[in-house]
């Protein structure tokens, strides 16, 4: 047996070897997150340089995502079978070759194949697998540690995009390409080999971390669970996606400019990460289900918000209050999904709902740039989320509801 197979002892779960691999993930997803978040930045130059509408510069987004969405699943599987440590140096190595080829793309059509094929399957590795490999380290702080983890992503997308614009600034779009696919294989090679050991709960059976009620307790499959959370997590996302991808767009229509658009973006997911430890520790206490009824909640009301005014300071305080509500969301589904089905299936059932999240932002990215291409305004757009919202709450207040009673019963 190869040294990475073996695991490592049950002592290690919520000890001290369980939070420096928290450490490790959360700075891997902060550097591979880049595939979420930079081309939402240079899409205004994209866009102007190809001589092209809103709706096919946001569908490199839209591809991203959906490559970011399968390759959750393809990545999980592999990491299941094989470790984290080949999946993530995988991922590195794809999201190097993807920055390359999109710099040197001739077209919109090249540039988008490079962001769904290579730059979001690369990201997908640092995303849904790490939280299922980080879920196998910690039992008593589970929520809080998966948490964490997700936080890598908004921290990518808090710090990314400065870098992006900077640069984008000094040296072009194409360039920038070029300096992310040298960073991100130079920093997170060294960092996956750090992720060698297998985690300790395959040692102890499976049992340690199995605090879960199943899908009997809601009176439904396994299979039927993980389709009503795909549902709702494609709804939330469809709504998330409309202020996260289209904000930089929206404050350059508005005449603020690209800056100020990337600078509530880079807000937006600050505080985003504030939201996402916060519902950690909401969700260790109230459980996955009732922390996402809360925060999809609050995510439409600071939809609703978006409505009320389109002048600057507004803008910077709803973006602040929109990632301060929606940052736990995601999250929730694999705190939900460890919650109700067993730790076997833990890398493929999270790789599903993460993949439905992920489907719903590259979804909503693209139809709210249509929705803008027909009505010229985000007016319309935003209501549209507001609408998609309103699914993702119905769903999971039913959740909740039938679990109640049938508890009761």
């Amino acid at each position: 047996m190869s040294p990475d197979r073996y695991h490592s002892p049950a002592s290690d779960i919520d000890g001290r070897a369980a939070w420096l691999r928290l450490a490790v993930a959360l700075a891997l997803g902060t550097i591979g997150g880049v595939g979420m978040w930079s081309v939402v930045v240079v899409m205004p130059a994209v866009q102007a340089d190809f001589g092209i509408g809103r709706g096919e510069a946001a569908l490199p987004y839209t591809l991203a995502m959906l490559g970011f969405a399968g390759g959750g699943v393809l990545m999980g599987r592999l990491s299941d079978r094989f470790g984290i440590m080949a999946p993530v140096i995988g991922g590195s190595l794809l999201l190097g070759i993807g920055y390359a080829l999109a710099a040197a793309a001739p077209s919109i059509l090249v540039f988008a194949l490079a962001h769904g094929l290579l730059i979001g399957l690369g990201s997908a590795a640092v995303f849904g697998p790490l939280l299922a490999h980080v879920s196998f380290w910690f039992d008593r702080r589970r929520g809080i540690a998966v948490a964490i983890a997700a936080s890598g992503n908004y921290l990518a997308g808090a710090i990314w995009p400065q870098i992006v614009r900077f640069s984008l600034d000094s040296l072009g779009w194409r360039a920038t390409h070029l300096v992310i696919a040298g960073a991100v294989v130079v920093l997170m090679v060294p960092l996956a080999l750090l992720l060698r050991r297998r985690p300790p709960v395959a040692e102890v059976g499976g049992t340690t971390l199995a605090r879960s009620a199943s899908p009997a307790a809601l009176g439904l499959s396994p299979n039927m669970l993980t389709v009503l959370l795909a549902i709702a997590g494609i709804a939330c996302c469809v709504a998330m996606s409309m202020p996260q991808v289209h904000i930089v767009a929206y404050c350059a229509d508005l005449g603020y400019g690209v800056a100020r658009g990337s600078e509530m973006l880079s807000l937006m997911l600050a505080f985003g990460i504030i939201s996402r430890v916060a519902s950690g520790f909401v969700a260790d206490r109230i459980g996955g289900l009732a922390t996402l009824l809360l925060g999809s909640t609050l995510q439409g009301l600071a939809l609703v918000l978006f409505l009320t005014s389109d002048a600057l300071t507004p803008l910077y305080v709803f973006s602040i209050l929109f990632g301060l509500f929606q940052g736990g969301i995601v999250p929730s589904y694999a705190i939900i999904v460890r919650e109700y089905f067993a730790p076997g299936e833990a890398g493929t059932r999270v790789g599903i709902a993460l993949m439905a999240t992920l489907l719903g932002m590259a979804f909503g990215g693209w139809i709210s740039g249509v929705i803008y291409d027909i009505t010229r305004s985000y007016q319309a757009a935003f209501v549209n989320g507001i609408l998609w919202n309103l699914v993702n709450l119905a769903i999971v207040g039913w959740l909740l509801m039938r679990r109640e009673r049938l508890a009761k019963a």
